[in-house]
């Protein structure tokens, strides 16, 4: 069933979200407090996407079971445009994030756009958790097919189908995962998203014995070698510190990680303790360590900006958004959400919204409409949203 808007164009009713990351768990949320009936599909256990953190356990040396949970993917939020600073700053009010001011590293690159961060508390995957607080929800399901008929679109993976379709389907996935699901009902989008390029991460994450003397640092950007960023990740506000522990997580570079992407994890994680015991200038003693690899962790800088920073075809009820519209991460997928969001709700786009100055893409529609909806998601306390806006996979 859709809803008539005018003489010809329809909003959906019932919507499938397909991925859980930041852009689908706002999109969702945004579109089911707007009136839409949502349903999140993704293949992980839990929404989050690369707001990733992940939960170690280990037997220590005196036969202990020990558990720490570290911050494995982005590293924080920080804002371009005017509208994402306010739905930061309005989040942080509620304590749903958490301003992080990081030490930086002595003899570094600058830290730059990740000197001042927020970053979701207790751990990253919690912002889309509030996000989805009441929007159903089916995990460790990994969407291959989506199919349309008369009834509608019907949800696949594998020989299991989604046992009611819906009036549209929105994608919200990396744009290698995107483009088999809507190649045979957009294939001209399926060309574009696949020859868009994506930077793959390998990341270290470990909880290591206290260096000695210990280090007076949270974040740093090695000049040189296989490391991009090193992060104490236990530094983190909202993060549990344990005495004799570090909890370190490294991003190895883009270009270093392309070479090894399909190098044994075991063989890659060997590579980067030794790049990070020469960074720390001392051997790190390790009681556990492991490696994970981002295939597709962000998308390289486009030479030409779409128009519109999402894409949604009406008649067929198909959308589809993400970060890789743009180049500018957690931020960009917030962009790319509310577009898709102002389209599905056949809402205005305003390219040149206040606050869009100096912004590497335009705000994708008028600040208040998008911020009202989450505000009345839970995510921006409403009296602090209120007054700002009437004066805005799991991967491998």
């Amino acid at each position: 069933m859709c809803i008539l808007t005018g003489v010809k164009r329809v909003i959906p009713e019932t919507v499938a979200i397909i991925g859980a990351g930041f852009a689908g768990s706002a999109l969702a949320c945004a579109l089911t407090k707007a009136g839409l009936t949502a349903h999140v599909f993704d293949k992980s256990r839990g929404p989050g996407g690369r707001l990733a953190s992940r939960r170690l356990e280990w037997i220590d040396r005196d036969g202990r079971r020990c558990t720490a949970r570290l911050d494995h993917g982005a590293i924080g939020l920080s804002a371009v445009t005017q509208g994402f600073k306010d739905f930061i700053d309005q989040a942080a009010r509620e304590h749903w994030l958490a301003e992080w001011t990081p030490t930086p590293a002595p003899g570094g690159l600058p830290l730059e756009g990740h000197a001042r961060l927020h970053v979701p508390v207790p751990d990253m995957p919690s912002l889309c958790r509030r996000l989805l607080s009441d929007i159903s929800s089916t995990w460790s399901f990994a969407v291959d097919r989506l199919q349309h008929d008369a009834s509608g679109w019907w949800i696949t993976a594998g020989d299991q189908r989604h046992d009611t379709p819906f009036d549209a389907v929105l994608v919200a996935l990396p744009p290698q995962q995107a483009a088999p699901l809507i190649s045979p009902h957009r294939p001209d989008w399926a060309r574009s998203a696949s020859i868009v390029s994506m930077h793959p991460c390998w990341t270290l994450m470990g909880v290591a014995d206290s260096l000695e003397p210990a280090i007076d640092w949270d974040l740093g950007r090695p000049i040189s070698g296989p490391l991009g960023w090193v992060v104490r990740s236990d530094r983190k506000p909202g993060r549990t510190r344990i005495a004799g522990q570090d909890h370190w997580v490294a991003h190895a570079r883009p270009g270093w990680s392309r070479q090894h992407i399909e190098q044994p994890a075991g063989e890659v994680l060997t590579s980067m303790q030794t790049a990070l015991a020469g960074y720390l200038g001392q051997p790190v003693q390790w009681q556990h360590c492991t490696a994970h690899r981002w295939r597709y962790a962000s998308p390289r800088a486009m030479k030409a900006k779409p128009s519109r920073p999402s894409w949604w075809d009406p008649a067929l009820g198909l959308g589809v958004c993400g970060d890789f519209f743009g180049d500018s991460g957690i931020e960009g997928a917030w962009q790319s959400a509310g577009s898709l969001h102002s389209a599905v709700l056949d809402l205005p786009f305003d390219a040149a919204a206040p606050g869009s100055e100096g912004s590497r893409m335009p705000l994708p529609i008028t600040r208040s409409t998008f911020m009202k909806t989450l505000t009345a998601c839970g995510a921006v306390p409403a009296t602090a949203a209120t007054a700002q806006t009437m004066t805005d996979e799991k991967d491998e």
